[in-house]
Formats: structure tokens, C-alpha cells, sequence
């Protein structure tokens, strides 16, 4: 217990000396978008730390304990997104001009309702990934420290909005990059470390291991729930708005196709090892183990104890870099997308207004972490909403020649009212039921449908009531 205190504290010091070098943002641009000057190497880093949180980490181990190598073929399809994203979606929307958010493109091509409905969309998403997130965070130090749940859920919150509050987009990429070197050689060496101290049987009995969970994972899976899953995974985190303001905040063109393509090259390794130490621990968890504690029951049972702090720290720091990112990039929406539309011209009082929303985005967040069943669960949810209400519009946005407002605005507002319908009303039945639906990600493919049918019927009455709504 007191190794482990004395490695938090230690851990959280370095972490806001980091953040600290970092400096603070001193203008709107700089707090934003880091004025446009962010290198290869951390674009990268601050990319593949941003998706490696606890969705891709804790939650693949607990899939790859239950369904085996299943998972991988449906992490593909969110690899192939981040692939797709650099070589087609991400220079084009670093080349447009005087762009700071997602809602800005949005902006330039449909106008400025359509910007202020994506803000909102935009704002909504966050708070609730960072709610995933900070649910997380506070199940690991809660587990690790012994500390209420409430106390754990408000000292992730509190750490991760010091140093983003102040230093802003910099200073999250910069902490990011730091967190994804920590805990890319750490994991990899978990899975390494239990293969040859606790893993009996060697490579054979690992592939036993292996086909076994795969194969009851196929079998108990529905085709529906695999469709549904390679959907959610292939477009759920699509330019979602930390993955948008790092495409703007690249130093060229080329830093950002590059960047995503090779976290979308890393995401198949970094899957591929979190299945592997699911597949591990078959034999080491109890098979009732509830999938977001697997990881943290592995370890705890297996590593040293000065060995399982560090792991917590690591695992933490996953956390964190998800987290960091969303809180920036959801105070930069609302202040861009939605308070600049009327109001804060001065570049003092949007770095202002930036600034405390990043606090009243974390605070919100923190109250619904209560209410997350699950890490993959969570963000599921998230996915159902996100990709129905922004993507038709922002895509077809940015690749047409004449796109047209209303069509934009209905597909975003169909899109999230559906999405967000079907995700609460499911969310429900499950929670009545008591068990676990076979379909896992119901809410996305009808949400998607609904919302590409709004955008078309918008397209053909933007002819009736012409182009004023721009």
C-alpha cells in the first residue's frame, strides 16, 4: 500500500513537471491548435495514446479472455479507419484555412446553424467519452489505493484538468507522448513476463488456449453482433474532435497523413497484445470475472507487488492520455463552434472561456461516470451517437463540390436524436433484464441508416427552400 501511494504521488509529480515544460498557452491558437506547428513523432504519439486508453486496452484483454482472437478481426476495421482517415479525410481538412475545429469545416461548407449544431454534438460526445474515461480511472485507483469510488473518480478528474486547463493542446500532446512510450514497452513486456514465469505448455498451449476462446467466442456471437461491431468499430471514433484538432494542429499536410496512417499500422500490434494477455490469463482469472477487472486480477495475482504498482500507473496513464485529449478538444468545440458564434472576439477572452470550459467539461463528466456499466459498453454508446450525427455531413462535406446546408443540418439532428434513443432505450432493457443482449451495439446501424436517408431528403428540398439558411 504505501509502495503503491508513494508511486502515484511520484508519478503524478513527474507528470505535471512534464506538463509544466510544456508551458503554458499563452494564446487562443496555441491553447487550440498549438499554432499548426505539431512534428511527426507527436502527432503519433499523441494519436495512438489517445485510442490505446481503456476501451483498447483494459476492455481487448477482457474480450480476448472471453472471445479470443475474435476481437482482432473487429479491431481491424478501426484500424482501416485510422488508415482511411490519413490518406483521404485528414489533409483535406488540414488544408482549409482558419479552421480550429471540426464544427469550423463543418462551418466553411454548410454555414453557421450547421456549425453550431456540430459544436453541440460535438461538446455532447466529449463529456461523454470523458465520462468513459474517468469511470476508468477511478475503477484502477480505486482498486489500487483502496480509496471510495467517488474520491477516486474526482482525483482523475482533478490531475487531468490541471495541466490541460493550463497548458492546453500542447501540453496534452506533450503528456501524451510521455504516456504512450511508458505504457507501449510496459504492456509488451506484461505479456512477455507472464508467457515465460506463469504460462505453462509454451507456444502449444497458448494456440490451444487460443483457438479455444476464439472458436466459443464465433460460436456465441451473432453474424448481426459481428456486422454491428466492425460498423461501430470502423466508424465510432471517425474524427472524433481530439482526432480532428490533432489533423489541424499537424505542421503540414504530410505530418498529418502520416501520422494517421501509422497509428492506424500500430493499432493491429498494440490489439494483437492486449488479445494475447486475455488469451494468458484463461487459465490464471477465475472465468467469472468481470471483464474490465481481468487485466487487473492478472496482474495483481502474477506480478510482483512493486511490479503490479507500476502497471497501475501505467494502465493509469492510459487513462489519462484519453482523457486530456477529449477535455481539450471539447472546451476548444465550445468555445470555437458555439460561444465565438455570438459572442468572445478578443483572443484573451477565448482563451479564457477555453479554459473553464475544460473545468465545467470535466466536472459534468465526472458526475455521469457513475452511471457507465462498462468500458466497451461506454464507448459503444458513445459510437452510436457519434457516427450517425457528424460523419454523413462532414464527409460528404468535405469531399463535394456544392454541399448543401439543409442536408447537413437535418442528418445531424436525426442522426443524434436516433442514436441517442436507441442507445438509452437499450441501455435500459438491459439494465431491467439483468443479462447481457446479444446484440451489443444496437443503436448504430439504424442511427446511421436514419441519418444518411435525412441527409439525402435534405439535399432535394435545399432545391425548394434555396440557400438562405447558409
Amino acid at each position: 500500500m504505501v509502495l503503491s501511494t508513494v508511486l502515484v504521488v511520484g508519478y503524478i509529480v513527474l507528470l505535471i513537471v512534464v506538463a509544466a515544460r510544456a508551458r503554458t498557452a499563452r494564446e487562443y491558437e496555441d491553447f487550440s491548435i498549438a499554432k499548426r506547428s505539431l512534428p511527426l513523432a507527436l502527432v503519433f504519439g499523441s494519436l495512438c495514446a489517445t485510442y490505446v486508453g481503456p476501451g483498447f486496452s483494459i476492455g481487448f484483454v477482457g474480450r480476448g479472455h472471453n472471445s479470443g482472437f475474435l476481437f482482432l478481426f473487429i479491431g481491424a476495421a478501426y484500424a482501416v479507419q485510422n488508415i482511411l482517415v490519413g490518406l483521404l479525410v485528414a489533409p483535406k481538412l488540414r488544408e482549409l484555412k482558419g479552421c480550429y475545429t471540426l464544427g469550423d469545416a463543418i462551418g466553411q461548407k454548410y454555414g453557421a446553424r450547421c456549425q453550431l449544431v456540430a459544436g453541440i454534438i460535438s461538446v455532447l460526445l466529449c463529456t461523454l467519452f470523458a465520462a468513459v474515461m474517468i469511470s476508468a480511472g477511478g475503477r484502477v485507483l480505486q482498486n489500487m489505493l483502496g480509496v471510495p469510488k467517488w474520491l477516486a473518480v474526482a482525483g482523475v478528474a482533478i490531475v487531468t484538468t490541471s495541466y490541460t486547463t493550463f497548458g492546453g493542446l500542447r501540453a496534452s500532446v506533450i503528456t501524451d507522448a510521455y504516456h504512450f512510450a511508458l505504457h507501449a514497452f510496459l504492456f509488451c513486456g506484461i505479456l512477455l513476463f507472464e508467457l515465460l514465469t506463469h504460462f505453462k505448455g509454451g507456444a502449444a498451449s497458448f494456440a490451444q488456449e487460443a483457438i479455444a476462446a476464439t472458436t466459443s467466442g464465433f460460436e456465441s456471437t451473432t453474424p448481426l453482433e459481428i456486422v454491428t461491431f466492425i460498423i461501430a468499430f470502423l466508424l465510432g471514433e471517425t474524427l472524433i474532435p481530439p482526432y480532428a484538432n490533432l489533423a489541424l494542429a499537424s505542421k503540414t499536410t504530410k505530418v498529418s497523413r502520416a501520422s494517421f496512417v501509422l497509428a492506424g499500422c500500430f493499432a493491429v500490434l498494440w490489439f494483437a497484445v492486449m488479445i494475447a494477455i486475455g488469451v494468458v490469463a484463461r487459465p490464471l482469472v477465475a472465468a467469472d470475472t468481470s471483464e474490465d477487472s481481468i487485466l487487473l486480477k492478472l496482474v495483481k495475482a502474477t506480478v510482483p507487488q512493486a511490479g503490479y504498482a507500476v502497471m497501475i500507473v501505467a494502465l493509469l496513464s492510459v487513462i489519462l492520455s484519453s482523457l486530456d485529449s477529449l477535455l481539450n478538444a471539447g472546451a476548444v468545440v465550445f468555445t470555437q463552434d458555439i460561444l465565438r458564434r455570438f459572442t468572445l472576439r478578443r483572443d484573451s477572452a477565448a482563451l479564457t472561456a477555453g479554459r473553464y470550459s475544460t473545468i465545467i467539461i470535466a466536472a459534468v463528466a465526472s458526475g455521469l461516470a457513475v452511471f457507465v456499466p462498462s468500458v466497451i459498453k461506454g464507448l459503444l454508446v458513445c459510437y452510436g451517437i457519434w457516427a450517425p450525427a457528424i460523419l454523413p455531413a462532414a464527409i460528404i462535406g468535405l469531399w463535394s463540390k456544392r454541399p448543401r446546408p439543409l442536408a447537413a443540418f437535418l442528418s445531424m439532428i436525426v442522426g443524434t436524436i436516433v442514436g441517442a434513443a436507441v442507445g438509452i432505450v437499450f441501455l435500459v432493457y438491459q439494465q431491467g433484464q439483468g443479462r447481457i443482449s446479444k446484440v451489443e451495439t444496437p443503436a448504430i446501424v439504424p442511427a446511421l441508416a436514419c441519418s444518411l436517408v435525412a441527409y439525402l431528403i435534405g439535399h432535394y428540398l435545399q432545391r425548394y427552400v434555396g440557400r438562405a439558411d447558409r
